[in-house]
Parts: C-alpha cells; sequence; structure tokens
C-alpha cells in the first residue's frame, strides 16, 4: 500500500510515443474508475517485457506481444483496452537494395536482423515468410536500421517508429508484413496487449480494464497532457514522428478490442499454435 493507502501495482509497457500517450492518465492521474489501485509505470522495451512475464517475476499488469502471451495464458489474461492493434500498422522488411520477390513475398538470404524472438513481427514473419533461407539475428528494435545501414545483416524486420524513418537510412521496403496478413485473414493485426496476472481479484481485473479504456480516451480528448512526457521519452525522435507514431498505434481497438480485435487476437494464437510456432494453452481472456 502506499502512504495514502491505494494498493500498488507495478504496470510494465514501452517507452514508445504510443504507450506513454495512452497510458499518461492511468499512471499520472487518480483514476476514479482505479477504485484504490495506483499503477506504478515500469518502461522497458517490449522484449524485456515478454522476457519477465515467462520468467520469475511477471509484473502485475504487462504489455506483451502475442508469441509472448501464448505461453504465459495460464499465468495473464488479456485486458479490454490499451492494444496496439489495428490495419495498416504491421512490422515491414526493409533492405538496402530490392531482392527476388513473388506476390508481395520476398526471398530473403544472408542474416536477417529481428527486433526479439518473443516479439509478434517474428511470429508473423514464420507464418507468412519461407524462412529456411536466411539467419536470424537478434536485435534491440532501435539498433536494426544501422545494422542494415552498414551491412552489418542484409535485411531487417522492423517495428515502432522504424516504419517511418528507414528511408532516411537509405533503404528500401521489401515486404509489408502486416498487409500480407489483412490479405489472408481479413481481420486488424494484433501487435501487443495489455494483460494482467490471472492471480488477481477478478474486480481489479475490471477496474484495470476501465481505467485503461478512460485513460487512452482522456488521451485523445486533450492530448497536450501527455506532451512533455511523451517528448521525454523519445527524445531521438522528431514531433513529426512522434505524432506519426501514436496516430498509426493508438486506435478504437486501444478503447476496446471489440468482437473484431478479440477474433483477430484468437486468430494469430490459432494460427502459430497450429503451425507449431506458439505454445497450446488456454484462451487469452478471463471470462466473467
Amino acid at each position: 500500500m502506499s502512504g495514502g493507502g491505494r494498493r500498488r501495482l507495478d504496470f510494465g509497457f514501452s517507452p514508445c510515443p504510443n504507450d506513454t500517450f495512452a497510458f499518461h492518465a492511468a499512471v499520472h492521474g487518480e483514476l476514479p474508475e482505479l477504485r484504490g489501485l495506483q499503477l506504478i509505470p515500469h518502461l522497458a522495451d517490449i522484449e524485456e517485457l515478454n522476457r519477465r512475464a515467462v520468467g520469475d517475476d511477471p509484473l502485475p499488469v504487462t504489455k506483451l506481444s502475442v508469441g509472448a502471451l501464448a505461453r504465459v495464458c495460464h499465468r495473464y489474461a488479456v485486458l479490454p483496452a490499451g492494444a496496439a492493434l489495428g490495419r495498416g500498422v504491421g512490422p515491414l522488411v526493409v533492405g538496402r537494395h530490392e531482392v527476388p520477390n513473388r506476390d508481395g513475398v520476398p526471398a530473403l538470404r544472408g542474416r536477417v536482423a529481428i527486433p526479439g524472438v518473443g516479439t509478434t513481427a517474428w511470429l508473423l514473419l514464420r507464418l507468412l515468410l519461407p524462412c529456411d533461407g536466411f539467419e536470424a539475428v537478434e536485435l534491440r528494435f532501435d539498433r536494426i536500421l544501422g545494422a542494415v545501414e552498414r551491412g552489418d545483416v542484409d535485411a531487417g524486420l522492423i517495428i515502432h517508429e522504424s516504419r517511418f524513418t528507414y528511408a532516411d537510412h537509405g533503404l528500401e521496403k521489401l515486404c509489408d508484413v502486416g498487409e500480407l496478413w489483412e490479405a489472408r485473414t481479413g481481420l486488424p493485426l494484433p501487435l501487443g496487449l495489455i494483460a494482467a496476472r490471472r492471480d488477481l481479484e477478478p474486480g481489479v481485473h475490471q477496474a484495470l480494464g476501465r481505467a485503461l479504456r478512460v485513460s487512452v480516451e482522456r488521451a485523445f480528448a486533450e492530448p497536450a497532457a501527455s506532451r512533455a512526457w511523451v517528448r521525454e521519452h523519445s527524445q531521438e525522435m522528431s514531433d513529426a514522428v512522434c505524432d506519426r507514431h501514436i496516430a498509426l498505434y493508438v486506435n478504437e481497438f486501444s478503447v476496446d478490442l471489440g468482437e473484431e480485435g478479440r477474433a483477430a487476437l484468437t486468430e494469430l494464437l490459432a494460427r502459430g499454435r497450429a503451425a507449431g510456432l506458439l505454445a497450446d494453452g488456454p484462451a487469452p481472456f478471463r471470462e466473467r
């Protein structure tokens, strides 16, 4: 408990503009929806959050990639708000020059940098592209563009704001993996979800879901309120890139997954499990 009597819960999410924008009110305001809870921000790269969730010290509330979520569905349940999910939001494959391409699918060779084996981006690449012709090299997401530009790797699988800046590095888009997903399923693409530990009481799950929804709604209604905090954690980005990042990744699905968002997540988990790429496990939602 804090000095004010509120129950403290660590909340893990990324320092990217979409998360700091969406969750500013949840961690800085005293939202009535939290009902005596206080969310303590724990900012880290998504792959670090993924690893912590599957390890021995899982955060009570955390953002997770779909691949990591599949491994911990017994431990976590997805909340209805706060997701990064939508259309036109998928990871890209970039390189210094074009490669042979058939029906939008490039024939990747050599070394390909990926942002982590637990990321949704890597799951999608393995589901949608042939992956037997290259070696995957794990790098933190913000180091991939430089590695491709220098020739340390032959191509890179990029996420977050890198999709807005790869051309500044003289790189070409080889494939939009999100477009392949949408074309084959007709569904939006789930990238990251907010999940709470299943050992938290049902009332806490409900309060968290309501609070995150209100936090996103406040972010849309009062964008200036989070501006300084967003900029504090995105100092290497221009204001224009920050704004594009937020506009792309924070949307109606961030307010509420809804039936379509739940269907998209269920489909990606089912395809990954059927392909042997994801661990089997229970449904990701906590039903009342």
